[in-house]
């Protein structure tokens, strides 16, 4: 068994999704009308110009509240307002909620979603959704989450493009440049990476990282430019690397028991929100990335662009130790196979 899978999270969830499905199922059937309130909780500030996630859940609470004719309304939890990535997990298999979690709140559950991180997996942004909205892997990951857990995976939702590198000692235009460097990890693959790159990695939590970085804790961070800004991590971080090494996305998910609770209308009504609201919110997030970037370079922050050449020497050393690492993870090899054929990729396997 998977060492993620033996986390107490999991091992109280296996139990509540046991018991939610056989119950809350008929408990929410008849007094979901009566409770048309539903919590929704986040990271980050309520900002849209700096929180693609917040411009999600806004557009998703205004969706859903017109599609269901106000029977079902959303209250907005943002700022990690319900807890730390754990907590809102148990908190969303245990209560008729819904949550956006990161890769720290979905991976202890679903140790699989570290295979859709391998770097350099998707050239862009069309190449990432079509393997999310289209593909076996993903489907497979979406039936294991609610088998385990009783949560509904309900949409990838992007989180302001694609992964950067950020320091204050020094330039960074190639792995070479990693030596020595302590990273900020969001979790255990970032650190497999840092370490392949010659660097070090600790997994600390996003509400920590500002000080992490203002302290010395640590040297750097990976995180798209939306999340530099909205944490205001250019005050701290001198170095912007556009290395562009994986795609940047967080995961809305909801009580499985809650949402099959409800009658064929809503459901279908909800369900047409939170496509609508995802598809909003990639628009808004794409057309942003550039002015993002300049905006940091406004607040002194030094960009650096990587060539194509220095580029191929960050996949030839992150895409090997990252595969790995999956293996050490005990992940079934069928989801590492279903994703590599579904981002046409095959060849890392051979």
């Amino acid at each position: 068994m998977s060492p993620f899978l033996r986390s107490p999270l999991v091992s109280r969830s296996l139990t509540a999704a046991s018991l939610l499905t056989a119950g809350l199922a008929i408990a929410f059937a008849g007094s979901v009308q009566a409770a048309t309130t539903v919590n929704i909780g986040y990271n980050g500030a309520p900002d849209p110009d700096k929180n693609a996630v917040h411009v999600f859940a806004t557009n998703l609470k205004e969706l859903v509240e017109e599609k269901t004719a106000g029977e079902l309304e959303l209250k907005l939890y943002p700022n990690s307002m319900l807890g730390e990535e754990e907590e809102r997990m148990e908190q969303v298999m245990n209560t008729p909620s819904l949550n956006i979690a990161s890769f720290a709140g979905m991976s202890p559950v679903v140790p699989e979603v570290f295979v859709s991180a391998i770097p350099f997996l998707f050239a862009d942004f069309e190449a990432a959704r079509t393997f999310f909205d289209e593909g076996e892997y993903w489907q497979a990951v979406e039936e294991a989450l609610r088998e385990r857990t009783g949560l509904e995976l309900l949409a990838v939702v992007e989180e302001g493009g694609f992964l950067a590198f950020t320091n204050d000692e020094r330039p960074i235009s190639s792995p070479s440049d990693f030596e020595g460097l302590r990273f900020r990890a969001m979790d255990p693959s970032q650190v497999a990476l840092y370490e392949a790159f010659g660097a070090s990695g600790t997994p600390i939590p996003w509400t920590e990282v500002y000080m992490a970085l203002r302290t010395g804790v640590a040297d750097g961070q990976m995180n798209p430019p939306m999340y530099i800004i909205l944490g205001s991590l250019y005050e701290v971080q001198d170095y912007l690397t556009l290395a562009n090494i994986q795609y940047s996305d967080q995961f809305l998910v909801g009580n499985g028991a809650m949402i099959d609770g409800w009658d064929e209308e809503m459901r279908e009504a909800f369900l047409e929100a939170v496509a609508e609201a995802n598809q909003l919110a990639r628009d808004d997030n794409e057309a942003r990335v550039e002015e993002r970037i300049a905006y940091l370079e406004e607040q002194g922050m030094e960009v650096i662009r990587p060539s194509e050449e220095e580029l191929a020497e960050f996949r030839e050393l992150g895409q090997p130790a990252y595969m790995e690492w999956l293996k050490e993870r005990d992940i079934d090899p069928r989801f590492i196979d279903m994703a590599l054929e579904d981002a046409g990729m095959t060849h890392l396997t051979e």
